[in-house]
């Protein structure tokens, strides 16, 4: 089968690999149809992600058909269309009876990390009965993929964990496709004001259209001022940092309300600072946060009802053939205008 392989820092290859076995009972073999890139992929190719190593399938996203299914796996048999979790879960350990997914001790996020994912023709799913889900007839494929992780991440590290509700002023420190998937979430629980940040015109434009109140771009004007001004010197309610940089997550701390709540989703790969010294007596919270996929089953449920629609994320689409043309594009993606790319079989 054809699999795309993180060589070493910055390559990447589409390489001829065996079909994956089942090596338990719990596991499944997926088919798939379509994957997608995720912005951790570029982390881990920046060398970020220091349990993914050179030789990794990589990929944690997509929709496919079952191929074959072991002995244990009686939720799904051959032939069944589903939607692949990012996060693998045995749903019985200690962390999995919480609700942390993430942190399940034979699971969490293994899939284009610790064992080879999903941007492939083929790819082995452990614990095959909680990490899939199946198809809903009628839905577009092409958006189920946006919840294999991107609208989970954005619902669950963003809105959850920055407790958004009715009223809440919000700011979102960048308007990539996890930016957007929070700003496209948080309208759920109706917030007052949302205020996208981002150096790139388009992304703000796209955010705009997407619902956001206002945009601010740090290379025309300074962004904590602009955001002050905009909530009457008080600054946001809710913060979410989803960038993954030490200078977006200074900027979080300066618009930041008194009481309230910064949630962090961006990929760090290097310390960041944080100002005690300005922060200690104003009742803040800070969270983290991996995606967990709880939200799974009820964004499946919105997009099946249409009170979501993932699919305005895709700006751009490859042939499986293609997939290192479509890193590059991703790589480069103000340049090209995209967001989620979104990979065919």
């Amino acid at each position: 089968m054809k699999a795309l392989v993180y060589k070493s820092t910055s390559k990447v290859e589409l390489q001829e690999r065996c079909i994956p076995h089942l090596l338990a009972p719990t596991d499944a073999i997926v088919r798939l149809s379509k994957t997608t890139i995720c912005g951790t992929d570029l982390h881990i190719c920046k060398g970020d992600v220091a349990t993914c190593q050179p030789g990794r399938i990589l990929g944690h996203e997509g929709v496919g058909v079952i191929e074959e299914a072991g002995s244990s796996v009686t939720c799904f048999r051959k032939g069944d269309r589903v939607l692949i979790s990012c996060i693998s879960s045995c749903s019985s350990c200690s962390y999995c009876r919480r609700g942390m997914y993430s942190h399940c001790e034979t699971g969490g996020w293994i899939l284009g990390n610790t064992i080879d994912g999903t941007q492939a023709e083929f790819v082995r799913i452990p614990n095959a009965n909680s990490s899939l889900y199946a198809v809903p007839s009628g839905v577009d494929e092409e958006s189920l993929v946006m919840l294999s992780d991107i609208l989970p991440t954005g619902l669950e590290c963003g809105v959850l964990n920055g407790k958004v509700q009715p009223g809440s002023t919000m700011a979102i420190v960048g308007s990539g496709p996890v930016g957007l998937a929070v700003l496209i979430t948080a309208q759920l629980y109706s917030p007052s004001k949302i205020i996208m940040v981002d150096t790139d015109s388009n992304r703000l434009k796209v955010a705009t259209k997407f619902g956001a109140s206002a945009t601010v771009d740090p290379d025309t004007v300074d962004p904590a001022t602009a955001i002050l001004e905009l909530t009457e010197g008080k600054g946001c309610d809710v913060v979410i940092e989803a960038v993954g940089l030490p200078t977006t997550f200074e900027l979080c701390q300066k618009i930041l309300a008194p009481g309230g709540v910064l949630a962090n989703v961006g990929v760090h790969g290097t310390k960041a600072d944080l100002f005690l010294n300005d922060l200690w007596a104003k009742n803040i919270t800070i969270t983290t946060r991996l995606v967990d996929t709880i939200s799974t089953p009820l964004l499946l449920k919105l997009v099946q009802s249409k009170r979501l629609d993932p699919g305005q994320l895709i700006t751009h689409r490859f042939k499986f053939s293609e997939i290192e043309k479509a890193y590059d594009t991703f790589k480069a993606a103000a340049h090209h205008g995209a967001l989620k790319i979104l990979i065919e079989m």
